[in-house]
């Protein structure tokens, strides 16, 4: 697309040079202009006479607003006057506009009045909004939505980050909750959603191209069958809105975290000898849990800590030295970082707490001042350290883990680590790493993100967080991410993303969870609701294979978990398969006449395995259907364990002739249940005692991989 942007960077520095926090409307038209965006017909009057003269030159019926830079919302000041018909009506609009405006405010400096064409509304025409804010956590963000008094009453939004391209802007048009009365409702022609989507994305660019412009309104849109039109059109100028961010880039962070996740030697400041004292816990867990690097005790008194030479400073250490883990007091923490940064270590793992959490602010930023002389990064403050176990790296005060796998996981609590550790050592899932990140005073999830998206050994990374420190870095590390491994992320606290004053309908809106929302599943990442999700999604994800279409079939043998299971299958957001006639006779030939085809498949509780195994058997052999939910309930006719047995046998024969598709199962009876999940795990097939939600909630957070960011996308 063609803009004009010398136009408007003359408007912008002016209105900066001027001190101005906001376009007047008449600047605000030439932006519009300058982009393509479509506004109706207007011009400025500054006097009764020439709104009049103006209204009849565009043509009646007018609309006439206040235009002052100290008046944002001209509606609270009375500044707005609708139906103008005539010239002495335009007159008069004028005369009451300027009263309004001067009882409002009276030291008000007053431009003019706008007189702006009055558009149509109603019928085939819909009032939306388009907008953009600068987001503390993301900065540029885009929104969407219906407009008018819709947006404050149903806030049904949807944002994205920008720039947009052309497939993300029309896709936000279909991405509201009421995206069906723009499609013709009740005798209505349907919107042109293409123009919708076209003013969109030349907004993202706008605000793109000039990030000075803090907040942008336009509301309401007129969008029709013929276009779409800003009528109102309001910008917010704010000189550091267009701060850039200071970030590593992807090759300093891959080198840094490379030696931080495999170092050949650690330093444990603040080791001891003493059970109980954190630096002798750590000093445990590196020499038991099998790291094969050096491994060096810091303690001022020097001596031996576990039978290993002690140093009294890292400066006397005779090798290199990649990570230290620090186990001493906040307040020794900037004195032992300096030795560390004439070391040349890569990684401090602080481990201390004490400090912007208890508001310590000053100390953490003198401790990160320090890092950044140096050139060292660091993990925390106020972790419970880090694991990483293809080196047998527990780097941390917490007990061993040595259960190898492909799974990631972080914390930004330390409780939720603990929580990590205990499910993961308890379900027996295997992990790459078990990362603390703390305060994030310096590492963060995106550099996480780029050690893991190049480590062979982690198959999916899961996060849980509290807030992001640059929303930014992380959207735009995990969009790339996602595209090769699933990023699953519980962000806790569905709360308001700033405290702050907004002032646009569009701020307003975007101080809530929907933008984390919003911009996690555009970047291709999996929200998880709840902790217990995270990890079972953690776990079941990497056994799934990757659907190759929408088609999910439920075969059970209870009709009630048959109910629940389609329940599940609509939070989930699956699709279950209208079956077609052909496959509804196939599966009838293996179910008893009082069993019911269709979807569910109900083959009854009292049938024998051999039931079991041809319906699913059906079910994967039959190229149209794409994935199975299974429901068991528990019967002396099929046990439980020969239920386990079988679905494990008949899935790897297919498996074995290259027909791979996501199975999951949900088993109820008595506690051999629990054993016979455990084995289908263990082969490879994602199955839970006791509950028709939890395997469906996998198998939907699979499909909402592949479709945000996999195959199916």
């Amino acid at each position: 697309m063609t803009y004009d942007k010398a136009a408007v960077r003359t408007i912008l520095d002016q209105a900066l040079a001027d001190g101005r926090t906001s376009l007047s409307a008449p600047e605000a038209k030439l932006v519009a202009d300058a982009y393509g965006i479509p506004t109706p017909g207007e011009g400025l009057a500054t006097t009764a006479e020439g709104a009049a003269g103006l209204a009849a030159e565009i043509g009646f019926p007018v609309v006439l607003k206040i235009v002052s830079p100290d008046i944002l919302h001209k509606t609270d000041a009375g500044g707005v006057v609708v139906g103008v018909d005539s010239p002495d009506a335009a007159r008069d609009a004028f005369d009451k506009i300027l009263a309004n405006a001067r009882a409002y405010k009276a030291d008000a400096e007053i431009t003019g009045v706008q007189v702006q064409k009055m558009l149509v509304t109603g019928g085939d025409v819909q009032e939306v909004i388009v907008g953009a804010v600068t987001d503390p956590t993301f900065g540029k963000v885009v929104a969407f939505g219906l407009g008018g008094v819709l947006v404050e009453v149903l806030k049904d939004v949807t944002f994205r980050l920008a720039p947009l391209s052309a497939g993300e802007a029309r896709a936000m048009v279909d991405g509201i909750g009421a995206h069906e009365m723009l499609e013709g409702v009740r005798g209505a022609r349907p919107v042109d959603k293409d123009a919708v989507g076209d003013l969109i994305r030349r907004l993202s660019d706008l605000v793109t191209d000039f990030p000075q412009f803090a907040e942008v309104d336009l509301n309401p849109v007129l969008a029709g069958p013929d276009g779409a039109t800003a009528v109102d059109f309001r910008i917010i100028v704010d000189a550091e809105a267009g701060k850039p961010v200071e970030r590593y880039s992807s090759e300093e962070i891959l080198t840094a975290m490379t030696r931080i996740m495999r170092p050949r030697a650690v330093a444990v400041i603040g080791a001891s000898n003493e059970a109980g004292k954190i630096g002798n816990s750590v000093m445990k867990n590196l020499v038991n849990g099998g790291y094969a690097g050096e491994i060096y005790p810091i303690n001022p008194k020097g001596g031996e800590v576990l039978g290993r030479k002690a140093f009294a400073s890292i400066t006397d250490v005779p090798g290199d030295v990649d990570v230290a883990v620090f186990a001493v007091p906040a307040k020794f923490v900037g004195g032992a970082l300096e030795q560390c940064g004439e070391k040349g270590v890569a990684g401090a793992i602080l481990i201390p707490s004490g400090f912007a959490e208890t508001g310590e602010q000053e100390l953490q930023d003198e401790v990160v001042a320090i890092a950044r002389k140096h050139n060292v990064r660091i993990l925390g403050p106020n972790i419970y350290g880090y694991y990483y176990l293809p080196e047998s790296l527990c780097a941390t005060f917490c007990t061993p883990y040595d259960v190898r796998g492909s799974v990631a996981l972080s914390s930004q609590s330390g409780g939720i680590g603990m929580a990590i550790l205990g499910f993961s050592r308890s379900s027996r899932m295997g992990v790459s790493a078990i990362v603390g990140v703390g305060n994030k005073a310096d590492i963060d999830e995106d550099d996480l993100l780029t050690f893991f998206e190049s480590d062979d050994n982690t198959n999916l990374i899961a996060m849980h967080l509290e807030d992001l420190k640059d929303g930014r870095a992380f959207a735009e590390t995990a969009a790339r991410v996602s595209k090769k491994k699933p990023v699953v992320v519980l962000k806790a606290g569905r709360t308001s993303l700033g405290a702050r004053a907004a002032s646009s309908h569009t701020g307003a809106l975007a101080g809530n969870d929907k933008v984390y929302d919003d911009i996690l599943r555009q970047s291709g990442v999996v929200r998880a609701p709840g902790l217990n999700e995270m990890l079972q999604y953690a776990r079941g994800i990497p056994l799934l294979p990757t659907p190759k279409g929408e088609n999910v079939v439920i075969i059970t043998g209870a009709g009630g978990s048959g109910v629940l299971l389609s329940d599940a299958c609509v939070d989930a957001g699956l699709t279950l398969m209208d079956i077609p006639d052909d496959l509804d006779a196939a599966f009838r030939k293996f179910i008893p006449p009082f069993g019911a085809a269709g979807n569910p498949v109900d083959i009854t509780g009292g049938e024998p395995p051999s039931t079991y195994r041809n319906t699913i058997a059906l079910g994967l052999s039959d190229e149209r259907i794409h994935a199975l939910i299974l429901g068991y309930w528990h019967t002396i006719v099929t046990p439980p364990m020969v239920f386990a047995q079988l679905v494990a046998e008949v899935v790897e024969e297919f498996r074995a002739k290259g027909i791979d598709k996501p199975v999951v199962a949900s088993l109820s009876g008595d506690v051999e249940v629990e054993e016979a999940s455990q084995y289908l795990f263990d082969h490879g097939v994602v199955a839970y005692p006791y509950t028709t939600e939890t395997p469906v909630q996998v198998l939907g957070a699979k499909y909402r991989w592949a479709r945000n960011a996999g195959p199916l996308g």
